[in-house]
């Protein structure tokens, strides 16, 4: 494996930094943060926090429920295993039948944030906590739910992380018990991201929504923002579910789960410059220096790809002015619609939209960029 730091609770984490740990009082397993949660941090609008997220991928009880073994099976030592997933696997309650897999750091409020407004979620670094992480298909999931796992047991692989020509990438054998001759590149996300919606019940954490939660939109790395529709006083903002790489479809059911430290900025677009900058938005959309990135989200995939569509003709009209039939066809000659996932209930599907296509088209709203 690799040498990269292991970043324990609380080691590494820069001098002066705002930070939240994962613990048992600051996450929660398998549900969503709601209306009537108390938030664990409270923050102002542009602040930035350090904020540590664990993989459920090795403190599952299909996997045993303890880390430390699960992760000894395959070579970890103990002292590269995280204390808090640790913790997490031993004290925080989950309900196997009923509660989702994930497990989320929050809710973290942010002042002035109020139903109508946008809250930008910024993410400026993205380290690997370990050296390793996990991809498993389980419980007739994933793109083939009445094919694999062949024996219905789940399947967990284990994929080291190694440098490969200067740089880090996921490792894993061809054939069982072979070499890791497969080498992808790390392109590290959160898959979830998300505020609290206006209920008093916490969500599911597998189905995203208007909410965020689970999208899984791999273009979230570095250097890019996720923008979503305030639905709750303080927003109520929460991550987790982190990744170090993602196929588009993430067609196994999980992508390479491993845990990460991330450095997040929070920003309150109030309700006027957010509709002058993107018009209504009504469920997650991304920013990366190269793309606006509006989403889709149905359980039917052809209805995720339809609204989708409808949400970035809404973004075409509304930034730019751009008249209906002109918009639709630009997106057809000129935008990709990529699956983002097909394993979460609700399917995904998401639009890149090349800014620079329209660097010439005056901004429509009293906004910009």
């Amino acid at each position: 494996m690799a040498d990269v730091a292991i970043l324990q609770p609380g080691e590494g984490v820069p001098d002066g930094a705002v930070y939240l740990p994962a613990t048992p009082e600051t996450v929660l397993w398998g549900r969503l943060p709601c209306a009537v949660d108390a938030p664990v941090l409270t923050v102002r609008s542009g602040d930035v926090v350090v904020i540590d997220t664990v993989s459920h991928e090795g403190i599952l009880p299909d996997q045993g429920s303890d880390p430390r073994a699960f992760f000894a099976g395959h070579g970890v030592p103990e002292r590269a295993v995280l204390r808090d997933a640790i913790d997490i696997a031993a004290r925080v309650a989950r309900d196997p039948e009923h509660d989702g897999p994930h497990v989320v750091t929050g809710p973290i409020r942010v002042e002035g944030a109020r139903p109508g407004d946008l809250l930008r979620i910024t993410v400026e670094r993205l380290e690997p906590r370990v050296p390793y992480g996990v991809i498993s298909n389980r419980h007739g999931r994933g793109a083939l739910p009445l094919e694999l796992p062949r024996d219905g047991r789940t399947v967990s692989v284990f994929a080291a992380v190694e440098e490969r020509d200067g740089r880090l990438a996921g490792t894993m054998p061809a054939v069982e018990g072979g070499p890791r001759a497969i080498a992808f590149p790390l392109a590290p996300f959160l898959g979830t991201m998300g505020v609290a919606p206006a209920t008093d019940e916490r969500p599911h954490s597998v189905p995203p929504g208007p909410h965020g939660g689970n999208i899984d939109v791999n273009l979230l790395v570095e250097g890019t923002a996720l923008h979503l529709p305030v639905q709750v006083d303080g927003a109520l903002a929460y991550v987790g579910d982190p990744h170090f790489a993602q196929g588009d479809g993430e067609v196994a059911l999980t992508a390479l789960e491993a845990s990460l430290r991330a450095t997040l900025r929070f920003d309150v677009l109030p309700r006027a410059v957010a509709l002058a900058e993107f018009g209504e938005v009504t469920g997650p959309l991304i920013r990366t220096p190269e793309h606006l990135v509006p989403t889709g989200l149905d359980r039917d995939l052809g209805e995720a790809m339809r609204a989708c569509v409808r949400a970035a003709l809404s973004l075409l009209r509304a930034r730019w002015g751009m008249d209906e039939h002109l918009a639709y066809a630009y997106l057809s000659a000129a935008t990709d619609f990529d699956v983002s996932q097909v394993v979460d209930v609700v399917t995904g599907v998401h639009a890149r939209i090349r800014l620079s296509d329209l660097a010439d088209v005056p901004l429509a709203g009293a906004g910009g960029d």
